[in-house]
């Protein structure tokens, strides 16, 4: 009776919004060229279904993304504004865009629904409402359906390209599909910490075992696997093995899946070193989904690690109109720290620290910029910070024994390694991470020893860090760091 009533609600609210949308001018939906996507609301009644409506939220996202001609804001902007009061055109000016689409998504069993509205921002006019209604296992098409239908309304340029693109979709497993939606909720949102980031990946490997030719679960099931390698949940070899088996199956089954190509990009940079390939992948995932805020995050990441200032901050700048929020923040911070601005770096993460004390990354960021300036026990104390948020990241762990022997305090570096050996007994620990350890105290040979190890497993944190970090400076003049400088081909 409640999910009856509801529909019959949902029905005559889309024709009344149906009936104001007539009346309004064509000149008013032929001027969006951006638009954001608002969370859609779970009608369920049932709290555990929210992954599922930010799932359905995130996946309108990406097929409006595909859309060149249109700029597409993205999940990381729009979710802060899940159960906001704010209206409409409001949110639309915060996030500079023209069109706003908010809506509803209402799960029975194995049916779906999905209501949805579009508005034109300036003039707080409803252009378009729509209903639509699907089995579970025609998600992605009617998601699609959704998308195609806004891009028509609002007169969007595609390209034979991207209209093939958009009307591809597949049916899927219903079970794999809600195992999919689980483990995008987990991946995107508590991405920096390992507990949730297992979590994302057993449900892509259930949504796997569910459909086997979901193209979408092993593109997710790669993309975990190079962040649990990132913050040390799964050793270097064994991660790098998963993602390039889930990358290499998910182009058997699809390859114009822009976050796949974003992925192999990662990998070719991070894991393989080969930089023509990275950016060949990265080029890939922006032809295919134009306003994907993570390939340009890693596009402007990718350059900044080879030196390409201009062209990293101009993609950074990219990113910034695409997701003015959190994403492109990340990728403003890494970039400054791989250029080494550190009076940048240090301006970037007092906001960032300020809108999200909580989040470790941004307190290391703040430590390293203080480091950078000379300002050693600011830097302690945000690498304190930073260890405590993160529960104890090597890395981190790593930098601040490099700072206490700057400042003097020899034991408690020492200390630090002896703990990274100890436990290394028994557990991954990097050998870069060693190598910084050893370069803060002077004991160069065994720096060098250790790097020579990171070069020889082909260690993610040579590529990321060896250009820029501080803790090796005292090992750049040294010709053996010249050697492993030209051995590595990095792009000057």
């Amino acid at each position: 009776m409640v999910l009856a009533i509801a529909v019959l609600v949902i029905a005559v609210v889309s024709a009344l919004w149906k009936v104001r949308a007539l009346s309004q001018p064509i000149t008013a939906a032929s001027s969006v060229r951006s638009i954001a996507v608002l969370p859609l609301a779970n009608l369920s009644g049932d709290p555990s279904q929210e992954f599922f409506a930010d799932g359905m939220t995130e996946q309108l996202i990406t097929d409006l993304a595909k859309v060149g001609s249109l700029r597409v804001i993205s999940r990381t902007s729009v979710m802060r504004y899940k159960g906001t009061k704010k209206a409409l055109p409001e949110i639309a000016r915060e996030l500079d865009v023209d069109g706003v689409v908010e809506g509803s998504v209402m799960r029975s069993g194995q049916q779906v629904r999905i209501t949805a509205q579009l508005l034109h921002a300036p003039t707080d006019r409803h252009l378009w409402a729509e209903s639509y209604e699907r089995d579970l296992g025609d998600a992605l098409r009617l998601q699609s359906d959704v998308a195609q239908a806004i891009v028509q309304e609002v007169r969007a340029e595609l390209t034979p390209q991207q209209q093939a693109h958009l009307r591809s979709a597949r049916p899927v497993n219903p079970e794999a599909y809600e195992a999919y939606l689980r483990g995008r909720y987990y991946l995107l949102n508590q991405f920096t910490m390992v507990p949730s980031l297992n979590t994302a990946k057993d449900n892509f490997q259930e949504s796997i075992r569910k459909d086997p030719n979901f193209a979408q679960a092993y593109s997710g099931l790669a993309v975990t696997y190079v962040f649990l390698v990132g913050f040390r949940g799964v050793s270097r070899e064994f991660g790098y093995r998963s993602a390039k088996e889930a990358i290499r199956k998910a182009q058997e089954l699809d390859d114009n899946v822009s976050e796949i190509h974003d992925a192999l990009g990662v990998m070719n940079w991070r894991f393989e070193w080969d930089w023509n390939g990275a950016e060949r992948e990265f080029k890939r995932a922006i032809e295919l989904q134009p306003s994907y805020s993570c390939a340009h995050e890693d596009r402007a990441n990718y350059l900044s690690s080879v030196g390409r200032r201009s062209e990293a901050l101009a993609e950074v700048a990219r990113s910034y109109a695409i997701d003015p929020g959190p994403g492109s923040a990340a990728a403003e911070s890494a970039s400054r720290y791989l250029l080494r601005d550190y009076q940048a770096l240090l301006d970037a993460s007092r906001r960032q620290v300020a809108s999200n004390p909580k989040e470790w990354t941004r307190h290391y960021n703040l430590a390293i910029a203080y480091e950078g300036l000379g300002k050693l026990l600011e830097a302690i104390s945000e690498y304190q910070n930073a260890i405590e948020l993160s529960d104890g990241d090597q890395d981190v762990t790593a930098s601040v024994a490099h700072a206490y022997a700057a400042i003097g305090k020899r034991a408690q570096a020492q200390k630090i390694l002896r703990d990274f050996e100890q436990k290394s007994k028994n557990a991954y620990i990097s050998p870069y991470s060693i190598a910084t350890i050893y370069a803060g105290l002077g004991e160069k040979d065994k720096a060098f020893e250790f790097l020579e190890k990171a070069y020889q497993e082909k260690s993610p944190d040579i590529s990321w860090h060896l250009r820029a970090d501080l803790r090796i400076d005292s090992l750049r003049s040294d010709p053996r760091f010249q050697a492993l400088m030209q051995r590595l081909a990095l792009p000057q």
